[in-house]
């Protein structure tokens, strides 16, 4: 355990460090009720920020918001044997409400698809319903044994989004563009490098035709499931008898999808960006991209540092108001703390810029940026200090996305590699490793048997090798597919 000030070092013990970076920085804090959290005011900031941006994302692709009960009878969940299957271990149940036995348990949300495509059923009769395109926000509940703040709790929150369509095409190309919002997303916003792909039929979703995922790689080289898309086929509509008139005449069931993205990012940005100072929030989701902290030691000073940061506070919001959405700024003036420890809680808590401001700065008519990713210093004129700062969060934000990418390619292993070989990686630094599949469900459960690795996702081509490899990772036979394969949250 790290001592009063210092965190445990990332390659100390990563798991350590990750849990008191969260808890330092005030993000989350454990629950009275086992395996659940309470997100605090910094953590909800970041995850508020992460839910404007993708709802703007969501709309300006057709989706509209709409909300469904926490409560699903148990008879819908047994309509779609595979979902059934795939979640009956993770429900929580409800059996009694107003002091009586209900007639009909009640299962506590893990997932909306049988509430919603029960509704669907009752709102479409016609192709001309079609597109049906709804996205909700919510918590869902998943009886987890093992949790991790953030990463796996009992409840957390999210979003879900259910489309029905007219068709198959229609449905796949719905399942690959939330995909693509997902990941752009992910390296806009979070800065955070995903490679995306389509999943294998024993790590798919328990339902689904198809499922497609965005992974990224976290610090300690495993694999994190960012955010999935499903193409769930005909299997929820048959189940829900979800028909509609088509155009050429004849009912016909309609095609499904299902996408998601959870709480679970702000574990992912946490993971992909802190050090061992604490968190490094990338400017576009910070709470606060800026703050000021001046520096003095008589009172007369405190007035004067004062009164400058208090304009360039001024001068920073009339700057904001030609440039809306950026910019902002806190001003710490608290007294009896000394800078230092002030420079130690807003490192801690990943501001992504803080500039220092004291008598000589203002003799100079300057104040001095200190980036929080790289920690550089520069001082820059208060009569460009918009731009300036400006121009620097932008600076942070694409320079956070370049270093997670390279770090990911420094531990990602293209050349052939031999089993042993492999199994020795996962045992050691781990990383993603691009080997080819045979197809072998057997082969693929041997591997996680082995090593705890399992199959990510099979890259889309953009992702792929120059040379495809030509043999299965584990049995040496021909590969019918490249896979990345790691260990994994």
């Amino acid at each position: 355990m790290a001592d009063d000030k210092k965190l445990t070092t990332r390659a100390a013990d990563f798991s350590a460090w990750y849990n008191e970076a969260v808890l330092r920085a005030e993000l989350a804090d454990y629950s009275p009720v086992r395996g659940c959290m309470v997100i605090r005011p910094n953590g909800y900031g970041i995850w508020e920020r992460m839910q404007r941006a993708l709802d703007d994302m969501f709309k300006a692709t057709g989706h509209k918001n709409a909300y469904f009960p926490l409560f699903i009878p148990e008879s819908f969940l047994h309509k779609e044997a595979q979902h059934v299957e795939g979640f009956a271990p993770e429900t929580a149940v409800v059996t009694h409400g107003g002091g009586k036995k209900l007639e009909e348990p009640l299962i506590v949300r893990p997932t909306s698809e049988t509430i919603i495509y029960s509704m669907f059923a009752k709102w479409v009769q016609s192709y001309r319903d079609l597109p049906l395109l709804i996205n909700q926000w919510a918590n869902v509940v998943r009886w987890e044994m093992r949790t991790r703040l953030f990463l796996r709790t009992l409840e957390f929150l999210w979003q879900e989004g259910h489309t029905a369509h007219a068709s198959h095409d229609e449905a796949e190309e719905e399942t690959r563009r939330m995909l693509g919002v997902y990941r752009d997303f992910m390296e806009g916003w979070m800065a955070m490098p995903v490679i995306t792909g389509q999943k294998t039929d024993a790590e798919k979703f328990a339902g689904a035709l198809r499922t497609y995922a965005c992974e990224a790689m976290m610090q300690d080289n495993k694999a994190l499931q960012a955010g999935t898309s499903h193409n769930l086929g005909q299997n929820f509509a048959k189940a829900f008898d979800l028909k509609f008139q088509a155009e050429h005449g004849g009912q016909e069931f309609a095609w499904n999808t299902s996408w998601g993205v959870s709480t679970r990012l702000v574990g992912g940005l946490v993971m992909t960006h802190g050090d061992d100072n604490g968190l490094r929030v990338p400017p576009l989701l910070a709470p606060i991209e800026l703050v000021i902290v001046p520096i003095y030691k008589t009172d007369d000073e405190r007035s004067r540092m004062l009164e400058a940061a208090e304009r360039i506070v001024q001068t920073l919001t009339e700057w904001e108001r030609r440039e809306p959405g950026r910019l902002r700024v806190h001003l710490d003036d608290r007294d009896g703390i000394k800078p230092g420890a002030k420079y130690y809680e807003w490192e801690l808590r990943g501001i992504p810029l803080r500039m220092e401001l004291g008598p000589r700065d203002l003799e100079k008519n300057q104040a001095v940026l200190v980036r929080r990713d790289t920690r550089e210093k520069k001082p820059v004129s208060l009569n460009t200090i918009g731009e300036d700062v400006a121009d620097l969060l932008m600076r942070i934000q694409e320079d956070m996305l370049i270093a997670a990418r390279e770090r990911r390619e420094q531990n990602s292993v293209r050349r052939p590699i031999s089993y042993d070989d492999f199994r020795a990686l996962m045992d050691g630094p781990g990383g993603f490793v691009y080997a080819g599949w045979c197809g072998s469900p057997e082969c693929e459960t041997k591997v996680k048997e082995d090593t705890k690795a399992t199959v990510r996702v099979l890259p889309d081509e953009e992702f792929r090798s120059a040379e495809p490899p030509a043999t299965c990772l584990r049995c040496g036979r021909p590969a019918i597919a490249e896979a990345v394969w790691a260990k994994a949250y």
